[in-house]
């Protein structure tokens, strides 16, 4: 090679772009600064044939070690638009999909915005949080979430959706089915990106300092209140912060239990019959909400007939341990038995061997099938 000529830049890896920190080389990254960039990113890769990943903060994401042949595209938009606000009615608030999770919440507390207090310390974009109906500790976004505006690929074009056309569920909406699901992809498939591409996303949120009812026994235990109970938004913040970190589930790069997507199986939802017949009398059960209609602050309505149990009950009881696995590549968090974690020297490979393992010996005891939280790019269980 001549003294003039430049080798190629090297490319990022999924490795890089996730919080697993595994996975390899893509293709083509794309940083989307503007809408029109981010949709025109999009439109291009479809119109070209190539394979799509929208990425936000990567926290949701197992990707292979082969890496991704296709095109990345990550919406670096920030800022919280206040659209109204009323003493009776709240406030909306209009945030873009690329805009960081955790500093909306914070937003919220500061200003004096309830609902979302809960939803302290979770990582990843704004955009991700209708997709997965994302929900801690008593709270989920289907209770505040007005609109979802989207670039629908099949039909090309802007829409906005409200939130009775969103399908929300427990860990799921239209918008997560529509990778997997013919039906809410409108005939066909659209993996590892679904038919719809998150926009922004618009927020109704109470007025107050103080917090919506405390709905989860350990935060209650954490705040010194009863269920049911409100206390200060700012010390709701706080004090799920700090549950959240004592279970590694806060990102921190000097702590490899933080290096996961999080909780790694969703709970599983069962009929009242499968719970019967499959589970111990002492595991826990817990009403699922039905969140296919905006409640509009009444008692949500309860889908009959199904229970939902803890994943991570399940895990432990089944003889899994904090830790289990290898120190040095993959292993179970060593603070919480529902985080799967890369500890420094791990391929997705091993990540992915860990999580049968945990998932076969949870099925060979309760006859539960657990089930992935995280998108699984190029690889499977």
């Amino acid at each position: 090679m001549s003294t003039t000529e430049q080798s190629p830049a090297p490319r990022s890896t999924l490795a890089e772009l996730t919080t697993f920190r595994v996975g390899g080389p893509v293709a083509r990254l794309v940083e989307a600064s503007t809408e029109a960039e981010f949709v025109a990113a999009v439109r291009e890769a479809d119109e070209q044939g190539t394979t799509l990943l929208v990425l936000g903060g990567g926290s949701n994401l197992l990707a292979s070690d082969d890496g991704f042949d296709g095109v990345v595209v990550r919406d670096a938009r920030r800022g919280i638009r206040t659209e109204s606000q009323y003493a009776c009615a709240g406030v909306s608030i209009t945030v873009p999909a690329g805009h960081p999770w955790d500093d909306v919440v914070a937003t919220a507390v500061a200003e004096g915005w309830r609902g979302v207090e809960a939803l302290s310390g979770i990582p990843g974009s704004t955009g991700a949080t209708p997709v997965q109906n994302v929900g801690a500790y008593g709270q989920e976004v289907a209770e505040t979430l007005e609109t979802v505006r989207v670039y629908d690929r099949l039909e090309q074009r802007t829409r906005t959706l409200v939130v009775s056309e969103l399908g929300l569920g427990y860990r799921t909406s239209v918008l997560k089915r529509s990778l997997t699901d013919t039906r809410a992809g409108g005939g066909r498939t659209w993996g590892p990106t679904g038919r719809y591409v998150v926009l922004e996303v618009g927020f109704q949120l109470a007025l107050g300092s103080t917090s919506a009812p405390v709905r989860y026994a350990e935060l209650a235990r954490a705040l010194g209140v009863e269920l049911g109970a409100r206390a200060p938004a700012a010390e709701v913040r706080q004090a799920v912060r700090e549950l959240r970190r004592g279970k590694g589930m806060v990102l921190d790069d000097a702590d490899p239990d933080t290096w996961s997507a999080g909780s790694f199986f969703t709970n599983p939802v069962l009929t009242v019959e499968q719970a019967d017949a499959l589970l111990p009398p002492d595991a826990p059960r817990f009403p699922v909400e039905d969140r296919s209609r905006p409640a509009f602050g009444a008692t949500q309505p309860t889908v009959p007939g199904l229970v939902k149990t803890s994943a991570a009950w399940l895990i432990s009881r089944s003889g899994v341990e904090r830790g289990q696995g290898d120190p040095r590549r993959a292993a179970v968090s060593s603070k919480h038995v529902l985080a799967l974690t890369n500890r420094g020297g791990a391929s997705a490979a091993d990540v992915v061997e860990l999580a049968r393992t945990v998932r076969d010996t949870v099925r060979a005891r309760f006859g539960v099938e657990l089930v992935p939280e995280p998108v699984l790019l190029g690889v499977s269980l």
